[in-house]
């Protein structure tokens, strides 16, 4: 009876929550002990005061409501399941650090709710509850905000029979939502076996061609996605990584590299025949090649900006811009496509002069450049332009400020 009303009280924390937030986009929720519940939307932070200060209690309940819910393999009846009654609370206790996928659910008023990644965690106030909202759909490439010549070139790579290619970024700012659309259109256009290795996976990619019609039956499309889990299907990155390569795969997702091996592994499949795409929490192309030179130690660093210079086709940092009319899509674009790029890449010792100078050769994009194109074009203000640069020293000057970038 207690457990039944514990999973009501949950649901109804749930439902609570969307009702409050209303129509907004929300991308997070946060649920901590002791404290209001904060959801990240289009506008940036919200707060749901409607539900008050979380009891520690309630924020449990709200864990074992999103844990019994966690997405389930369809495997053969034949086959046992698992241990469902586990004491949760001593695996929190334990491990203080709990993560997994939740299936999608109907709410008591007809809304229905995709999927989630949920951390649940202890702080000094509790236990605490980050909840990631997973889309279904998956953009079209053309429409994240990305101008057409760098859609073009990003396809053009992705064509490539072998490569390595990086979308970076902070948390929050569209490194996945840019990773499945650039997979899903290849996926929709050319032959290729596409494996993925995510923590955990976030857009379920279809077999078909995605199409208008309503009255035809589907078409197949010409390649396919395999997808695995780490902590469900794999073990760790690494190992996603190296069982990736014995299913003929022509492109591997990796959705993070987080450490050395997984870095060195990674480019030793771009070399021997593979197109690899992952992601780093870096911003900028600059920044990017010393993240990368930080996994291995000192000697090594000609040798693996040699490879480098040779396999790596791009560099697409990224970053979202909250404004009054949402989140705005800033990047910068580095392509390894001219000898000039590639002795940047080559030479690069941390002072960054030589690949800087490559970024802005013609194709490149500056993060601070295409910031400055944002402001001048009204799609975010002043103050965002300062606070989102990337170098101190401001260069050159604005030509035209828009009356809706002064608001």
């Amino acid at each position: 009876m207690e457990s039944q009303q514990g999973h009501s009280q949950a649901e109804e924390v749930i439902s609570a929550i969307f009702a409050a937030i209303g129509s907004s986009d929300i991308s997070d929720i946060q649920i901590r002990s002791g404290s209001l519940i904060y959801c990240h939307t289009q506008k940036g932070l919200e707060i749901v005061t409607a539900l008050g200060e979380m009891a520690p209690s309630l924020v449990m309940d709200v864990f074992r409501f999103l844990y019994v819910r966690q997405e389930k393999e369809d495997f053969s009846s034949d086959v046992p399941e698992p241990q469902t009654r586990i004491n949760i609370e001593d695996r929190l206790l334990n491990d203080k650090v709990i993560d997994f996928s939740c299936e999608g659910f109907s709410l008591p008023d007809g809304r229905v709710l995709g999927r989630m990644r949920v951390q649940t965690h202890l702080s000094s106030n509790g236990p605490g509850i980050t909840c990631r909202l997973l889309k279904d759909e998956i953009n079209d490439l053309g429409s994240l905000g990305i101008a057409p010549d760098t859609v073009r070139a990003l396809q053009e790579f992705m064509k490539r029979r072998q490569g390595f290619g990086l979308v970076t970024g902070q948390t929050n700012s569209g490194k996945s939502t840019t990773l499945a659309a650039i997979l899903d259109w290849l996926r929709q256009h050319y032959p290729r076996h596409i494996v993925t290795v995510e923590d955990p996976i976030e857009y379920r990619y279809s077999r078909f061609v995605a199409t208008d019609e309503t009255d035809t039956p589907p078409l197949p499309a010409p390649g396919f996605v395999t997808q695995q889990e780490v902590g469900k299907h794999v073990e760790t990155y690494q190992q996603g990584l190296r069982d990736a390569l014995r299913k003929a795969p022509h492109v591997i997702l990796i959705g993070e590299i987080r450490d050395r091996e997984t870095m060195e592994t990674a480019i030793e499949a771009a070399q021997t025949g593979h197109v690899v795409i992952s992601t780093l929490h870096t911003n900028g192309a600059v920044k990017t090649l010393s993240r990368i030179l930080e996994f291995f130690p000192q000697e090594q660093h000609a040798s693996v900006l040699s490879r480098l210079s040779e396999i790596l086709m791009f560099i697409l940092s990224q970053g979202l811009i909250p404004t009054e009319d949402g989140r705005v899509l800033n990047y910068e674009f580095l392509q390894n496509n001219s000898s000039a790029v590639r002795s940047g890449i080559a030479a690069y010792d941390g002072a960054a002069n030589s690949l800087e100078d490559a970024i802005r050769q013609s194709g490149n994009i500056q993060w601070d450049s295409n910031l400055r194109n944002l402001l001048n074009s009204g799609k975010i203000s002043h103050q965002a332009f300062q606070m989102n640069r990337m170098n101190d020293e401001e260069e050159g000057e604005i030509l035209f400020v828009p009356d809706k970038a002064n608001r």
